[in-house]
């Protein structure tokens, strides 16, 4: 898909009925990384599917880092472009990590045509146990088999998109990064998904959306970190089922 000189990678997934589930990735993710996850719950609710890798990532255009403190915002404001190339008229987002606070900035600014959105594991402010495991990530990169596993997904991209993650997350000017305010102008169903043991973010990040956004349904899975739908696929897809049978009636 093409957007002016931005070449994007996407995956759609057939389906009736005029409301696209649009998948937004995590910080290291891609189209790849995805894996059967956006196939189970486009079957399971019935809607086609929209997947896509950011800019930097997987098999789209590559990017100049390093990215700004406001990267998330960017990408929230390209994602309206990336709906109009890919023809989606009214959308279900679904996010994961990154991906998730993407969604959660597209609703509070674009509401139109959104019908509602799950979010698992989403940031919503920087915490120091974010920044810890984010620098665990680094020394991983550089000294496991991590680099090679990601490149199996990004390609010639792999540093770009490691290193426009890592980089910005660890930078001192992005501890202060805060969309609460953003999320409390979302006024469309959502769901919210965050494991117990996430080492990533903490429940503080839920209960902050739960306590801005009216009627946000919130699942806290056990025995479950940073990726529900791969620790708890099926509860996962489960809240994600009732998010939409939600946002269609609505």
């Amino acid at each position: 898909m093409r957007i002016g000189e931005t070449e994007i990678e996407a995956r759609t997934i057939a389906g009736p009925g005029d409301t696209t589930l649009v998948f937004l990735h995590e910080g290291l993710g891609s189209v790849s990384l995805w894996r059967d996850f956006p196939d189970r719950v486009a079957s399971a609710v019935g809607l086609p599917a929209l997947v896509y890798s950011r800019r930097g990532y997987g098999g789209s255009s590559s990017v100049t880092l390093p990215r700004p403190v406001r990267f998330m915002h960017d990408e929230a404001a390209f994602l309206p472009e990336v709906l109009a190339a890919a023809d989606v008229g009214r959308s279900v987002l679904i996010g994961h990590s990154d991906g998730a606070s993407i969604a959660l900035l597209h609703a509070a600014a674009r509401p139109e045509g959104l019908r509602g959105l799950a979010v698992l594991a989403p940031h919503v402010f920087v915490e120091e146990l974010s920044i810890a495991s984010i620098a665990k990530a680094r020394v991983a990169f550089a000294t496991t088999d991590l680099r090679a596993k990601l490149a199996r997904h990004h390609g010639t991209n792999v540093d770009v998109a490691f290193r426009g993650w890592n980089d910005v997350w660890l930078a001192p000017e992005f501890r202060t990064w805060n969309i609460e305010d953003e999320v409390a102008k979302i006024r469309v169903p959502c769901a919210v998904v965050q494991g117990r043991d996430d080492e990533y973010g903490t429940l503080a990040q839920v209960e902050s959306i739960r306590a801005r956004v009216p009627g946000a349904e919130v699942t806290v899975l056990e025995a479950c970190g940073h990726s529900p739908h791969r620790d708890q696929p099926e509860a996962t897809l489960a809240a994600i089922e009732a998010l939409v049978r939600r946002a269609l009636v609505d």
